[in-house]
């Protein structure tokens, strides 16, 4: 027995070794460029429909820039379900969840401009019992704030609100925030994240621990990663050496998790990254992508990996939907 140990532990440490396999992208589908400009978009599987929305503009920003949503049984025919506007307001990156009651949320940035001059935001919020009829929207927090997207965890929604620093500084903070009926959100702490942090993913761990990925606008732009268990006030934090546009990510039934976001070397372009609870960040795919790009939505559905994004690589932006065979 003594003889053939050795050889069998070399093999199995061998086999460790080797890197893992690379994700394939399985099929990539152009599903919508019906507007003048197509971007930051979300995506979810409810009540076995597929559902993407995103903004329609004149341009990546001003003007009264209008919510889509699509619906598709299969995710191969996609029809537009609902288009959502308000007079005077440009609605921006919808982001969906699931409430505790069974009904889709969507909540939006709601910005002012005066031509292409940034005048003012607040956020939105709309729920709809079938996919295509919406609430009107309405504000929620406060004016300056941007709620970029929320995640359900034991009945109480979870987001984080970024604003300018009322002072003289330059900063933007960047405070988590609960809410239990989707309108009312209530402050759970201000993130010690200096460099303009913004838009912000969280996702609960089984532990019930959260995990969040933020961007950054200043200083080296590099994304950082947290951790925190409940009541959430108290993160430890590291520093991802990327930059990361537009970020997001999910976990897998298997316990890994996968991120999606911009990534600028070379140009930009929209990629999947593997992510790690330790804040290791590696991008190892890039998708069909290039210029005005990212904004990617993520669902795992009969083991691939979909994503909705957004690029202007065939000229102009549309709306794109990838799957992607993960290892």
């Amino acid at each position: 027995m003594p003889i053939f140990r050795l050889p069998l532990l070399l093999f199995a440490f061998a086999i460790a070794a080797q890197p893992a396999p690379a994700p394939a992208l399985v099929k990539v589908s152009r599903i919508w460029d019906g507007g003048a400009h197509n971007a930051f978009t979300d995506l979810i599987h409810w009540r076995n429909r597929w559902y993407c929305t995103f903004r329609e503009g004149d341009d990546h920003v001003g003007g009264d820039g209008r919510i889509r949503v699509l619906a598709s049984n299969d995710g191969e025919t996609w029809t537009a379900a609902a288009l959502i506007g308000e007079t005077g307001i440009d609605l921006r990156d919808p982001k969906l969840s699931i409430t505790p009651d069974g009904r889709l949320m969507m909540v939006a940035g709601g910005s002012v401009y005066e031509g292409k001059r940034y005048a003012g935001r607040q956020p939105r919020v709309m729920f709809s019992s079938d996919g295509s009829t919406w609430s009107t929207p309405q504000r929620i927090l406060a004016e300056g704030d941007w709620l970029w997207r929320v995640t359900w965890h034991e009945g109480t929604a979870y987001g984080v609100t970024y604003k300018t620093d009322p002072g003289d500084s330059g900063e933007w903070t960047a405070a988590l925030v609960s809410s239990t009926d989707g309108r009312t959100f209530h402050h759970v702490t201000t993130f010690a994240v200096p460099g303009r942090p913004n838009e912000t993913t969280l996702r609960f761990m089984p532990d019930g621990e959260m995990v969040a990925l933020v961007r950054r606008e200043a200083g080296n732009r590099f994304a950082w990663f947290g951790r925190s268990r409940a009541p959430f006030t108290a993160w430890t934090w590291s520093e991802i050496p990327h930059q990361v546009g537009g970020p997001n990510f999910i976990r897998l039934p298997d316990g890994h998790l996968w991120a999606t976001g911009r990534s600028y070397p070379g140009g930009p372009k929209t990629v999947v990254a593997r992510l790690t609870a330790d804040g290791v960040y590696e991008p190892v795919l890039t998708l069909p992508s290039g210029g005005d790009t990212s904004y990617a939505g993520m669902v795992w559905h009969d083991d691939l990996l979909w994503v909705s994004y957004y690029a202007s690589h065939e000229g102009k932006t549309a709306i794109y939907l990838a799957r992607v065979k993960v290892n």
